[in-house]
Parts: structure tokens; sequence; C-alpha cells
């Protein structure tokens, strides 16, 4: 059962900080390509100097980014820049865009404290694979602060719940504001502290299982950790202990705005293959379909079917001159990924990152498994332009597109105990950081 409690959550106060725009920011790992700069800039109080602060020489165990960390937050806390909320909480959380074809979209999501289960237990599944690097990162972190900043992204079966948080804040303004980097989204954000409002919500939510985490995978195994140490450490301390739960927003896996963006590939420093070579190999599987630009390439990709999965290709021209190519490469026959996978489920055998990788990055331009999880060579982007400008400008050779991870893969991957491959999936937008952020000392009871 999913056992969920209000927290008392720590706050900007609106009377310091009368705009939130400047102070939140993306979750950690969405801070790169030079937004760590530009949250600097927006305020000094912008929570990315805690979740994801600035290295600097000469650090050491005294001095750190993670000592800084907790140096900020108690600051802030001492100057009334932030605040903790008198009683105990849950939040509703609305963020509000417009996909490219101009659909508008709103997605809910319920922040609360959910204690913390083993996966083996069935609460919580997750539904890709992690890395040790992160989770070392964040332990430290949550050592040194003892609470919890980001957010891990769930999803949940039924969609009744939304009903009560429609009931919740019907009619009652909400904080409001638009995070520097995802600035087309709406976030609004309503504090819920009638009694009776969450009593209905927890017991609502307590018979669900199989909650699975759509982001925030080494979030929720740091907590474990941090949680199994501190028990080590205050073995009387009881089942409410703040460290024994974790915060997360909590979204219907039937919600209406539930948006998941491809995750493209960007090949850099290869120059074992050309495109024209990689193109004669992979004609063993993949039927070449060849476009006329970018517009028909994306068209194409859109025409793909779940029994032949298509990807694209965008190559930087192979004598140096002219413009890049453009090609479409669909699956010929389903049946190969049965016969180079046959220990793994239909679903997972399936999803197009898996076609991607294991036929085509590993089996036809040769590159290893181990140097895909090092990263060694490959970019991850939300954008594709960032690569297309890169295979332009010779940084890269070639840029993989991709279509979206649809959400039925992603409930049959989960239920088959399959996790998918790292950046499967890109849901959209993100949990922002700085909203409200949980204490999860020792002290600290739900």
């Amino acid at each position: 059962m999913a056992t969920i409690r209000p927290f008392r959550g720590t706050r900007y106060h609106p009377d310091r900080i009368d705009d939130l725009s400047g102070v939140i920011s993306q979750p950690y790992d969405r801070v790169r390509h030079g937004l760590q700069d530009r949250y600097y800039e927006q305020s000094p109080y912008n929570i990315v100097r805690i979740i994801k602060g600035k290295e600097k020489p000469g650090n050491d165990a005294d001095e750190n980014v993670y000592t800084r960390a907790r140096s900020f937050y108690d600051s802030w806390l001492q100057e009334g820049i932030l605040m903790r909320e008198e009683t105990p909480a849950l939040y509703v959380l609305r963020q509000s865009f417009t996909l490219p074809d101009g659909t508008e979209k709103t997605r809910q999501g319920l922040v609360v404290a959910l204690k913390l289960v083993p996966f083996d237990e069935g609460t919580v599944l997750p539904h890709e694979r992690t890395h040790s690097g992160p989770k070392v990162d964040r332990l430290n972190l949550m050592r040194a602060t003892e609470a919890n900043f980001g957010h891990i992204f769930m999803l949940y079966p039924g969609n009744g719940i939304n009903d009560l948080l429609d009931a919740a804040v019907e009619n009652t303004p909400g904080l409001e504001a638009r995070e520097l980097f995802e600035n087309e989204v709406l976030q609004q954000f309503w504090p819920v502290t009638n009694p009776e409002i969450i009593g209905a919500i927890e017991e609502a939510m307590a018979p669900k299982q199989k909650l699975i985490i759509a982001d925030g995978h080494h979030r929720y195994e740091t907590a474990l950790n941090y949680r199994d140490e501190m028990r080590g450490k205050h073995p009387d301390a009881p089942a409410n202990a703040g460290f024994n739960y974790r915060m997360v927003t909590l979204v219907s896996m039937e919600d209406p705005g539930l948006v998941i963006l491809p995750t493209h590939r960007l090949i850099e420093s290869y120059g074992r293959m050309t495109a024209s070579e990689i193109m004669d190999e992979a004609e063993a599987y993949f039927r070449i379909i060849p476009a006329d630009g970018r517009e028909e390439l994306d068209q194409m990709m859109g025409q793909a079917s779940p029994e032949h999965p298509r990807l694209g290709l965008y190559a930087r021209p192979e004598r140096g001159e002219g413009t890049g190519s453009y090609t479409v490469l669909e699956l010929k026959d389903p049946d190969v990924m049965d016969r180079i996978l046959p220990g793994r489920e239909p679903a997972w055998r399936m999803l197009d990152v898996t076609i991607l990788h294991e036929l085509l990055i590993q089996r036809v331009m040769g590159i290893s498994e181990e140097a895909v999880e090092r990263k060694e060579g490959i970019e991850y982007l939300r954008d594709p332009q960032m690569g297309f400008d890169a295979v332009d400008a010779g940084e890269a050779e070639f840029i993989f597109i991709m279509n979206p991870t649809r959400m039925e893969q992603v409930r049959a991957c989960t239920a088959a105990d399959e996790k998918m491959p790292q950046k499967s999936t890109d849901f959209y937008p993100k949990v922002i950081s700085g909203l409200v952020m949980m204490p999860v000392g020792p002290e600290e009871r739900l």
C-alpha cells in the first residue's frame, strides 16, 4: 500500500520573495549547458545554489558544494528568505503548457511525503536503470542538508484523486511562476492544510500499488540508502521519523496532461564508419528511406507503427562539403529483436531506444555497451536543433532522431519488471525544484 503524509514544508517566504520565477530551477540533472550560470545570475537565493552549486578550486572536506549548500539553507532560514509551514500540508502543483501542434495541456500533481519501501514490495516500481555516480552525489547532499530539495515524479493508477485536488483548490488563488528553462510552462502551486481533505486523499491513495517512478530513480534509491543509514544511527527513532519518507510528486497515469518527449542521441568523435557505410550494414535489419530535408524526416518519423519503429538519422557530408543527409531507418522484421534478445520481454525488445542501441549502435556501428554507459562520444538531447547545429558545425558526426516512448510501453515494461535503458523517457514538463522542500533530519516527525 502507498502511505502518504502531509509535511511541514520549507518554502520561500512570500514577503521576501514576491516572484518565485527567479528562485526556482530545473532538477539538478537538467542544470547544464550554461544553465547553472543563468540561475546564479537570476537571484542570490536561487535554489540551484543548493541543489547544484558551483565547484571551487581547493575544496576539501570542510569546504565544498555540500557544506556550502547547508550554509545557504541555514542562512536563508535565519534571514527569513525561507520559512517553515506552520501546519502539515499537502501541495497541489498544476503545470499548464502548449505543445508544438498548438494543443493546450495541464498536468496536475500532488506533492506529499511518501513512505519509503523497497522495490521488491511492489508498491513503488522503477522503469529505468541507474548509475552509481549520481546516487553518491545526492547522498552527500542529503547528509549535509538533511532535507529533500528535488522531487521524485511518480505515476499512480486511477484518476479519482484529481477530483479531490480540484475541490481542495477551487476558488483559491495559487502561487504562480515560470521557470527560466521551461518558461513556456505556467507553474501554479497551492498548500492544502484542511485535515478532512488531507484525510480523504490519504485514504484514496492507501490501497494503490505499482506506482511507477517516472523521473528521479537516483533520488529514490538515494533516499533508501539515507533511510538505512539513519536507522543505523538512530535505532530508536519512530516509524514516522522524517527520514523514513521522501518528498514526491504524484501524477495520475490517466492525467490528460501526461506527455513524454523523445531524447535524441548525438554521436561525437566516432570516425569508424561513414554514414553510407552504416547504411549499407544497417540494410540487413532496416528499410533505408532517404528524406528530402528535415520537414520530410519529421513527417516520416510520425508515420512509424508499433510493429515497424523508425529511427531518424542526420549525418554530416562525407566529403566535408554541401549539406548533411537525412535518412529514416524502419525496422523490417520485429522477429530480429526476438532472435538477438531471446531472454528479454517483448515490450522491452520493441522499444525504439532498445532497437537503436542494441541493433544499430552496438551491432552495426560497433560501439560497445560499456562505452555507451560511460557516455563516450554520445550526448543525450531533448532539443534536436542543438544536434543538427553540432553536426553542421563539424562538432559531431551524426544525430539519431527518436520518437517518444509511449505510456503503454512504460506500463508494459514496468509490469514485466524490465528496467528500460537510460534516457528512454523524458516526461514534460519537469517537476521543478524550489517550490517546497522537506526536512528529513533525525528529529523530524510526520
